[in-house]
């Protein structure tokens, strides 16, 4: 079994650093103090998991049933990262990171809307199905594959918010500038381009 652990974690680097909803609410929460921060990353943990088990699971299934689907998968995986890089390489520093405080109700809510933020976001699920295809071996079985990636990404966002919640500020602090935020968001989207381009041609 050769799974391409090159691209697969430089993608992975890529997409777990560039902030998306799940960071606004994370560092929104851990604003009104790390307590919040750390239940409202749980729940967003969470719901990557369960996108994790359905990608890994529905994937297994596709490619026993029509292993040259894999194939297909691969393209549409190639198709939506140049869309993601050229999305985010157009955009770059146009959106501001929101980082106002909002004063969180409870922690079970906290952590349900993470939770929430994450199930019911269809681009966690894409992300998943376009990551996972890209390295897996077509030649080996593909649920042993399609656990150890998925698990592999979601450790990944956990250990991201092992270091978000304790640096909240310094964190949103260097986001906030449009400046830094534009560098940043491209060089994020000019390796996304660079990983759709090296699958596609390799």
């Amino acid at each position: 079994m050769h799974i391409a652990w090159g691209s697969f974690l430089l993608a992975l680097l890529v997409i777990v650093l560039v902030p998306g909803p799940d960071f606004v609410l994370v560092t929104r929460n851990a604003a009104s103090g790390r307590r919040y921060g750390w239940l409202a990353a749980a729940g967003v943990n969470c719901g990557l998991l369960l996108h994790a088990t359905a990608a890994t699971l529905g994937l297994s299934a596709l490619v026993a049933a029509v292993p040259a689907a894999l194939f297909v998968v691969k393209g549409l995986g190639v198709a939506y990262l140049g869309w993601m890089a050229l999305q985010m390489l157009r955009h770059a520093g146009s959106h501001p990171a929101e980082t106002a405080v909002e004063q969180p109700r409870s922690g079970r809510g906290v952590f349900l809307r993470g939770l929430l933020t994450d199930v019911l976001n269809p681009k966690v699920m894409l992300t998943f199905l376009t990551l996972l295809p890209q390295a897996m071996d077509p030649s080996a079985a593909p649920m042993p594959q399609a656990a150890l990636l998925s698990g592999v990404a979601v450790m990944a966002f956990a250990a991201w918010w092992l270091v978000v919640v304790p640096s909240v500020g310094r964190l949103a602090a260097f986001l906030a500038s449009p400046k830094r935020r534009a560098v940043f968001e491209r060089c994020c989207g000019g390796a996304l381009l660079a990983m759709a381009t090296s699958i596609a041609v390799g």
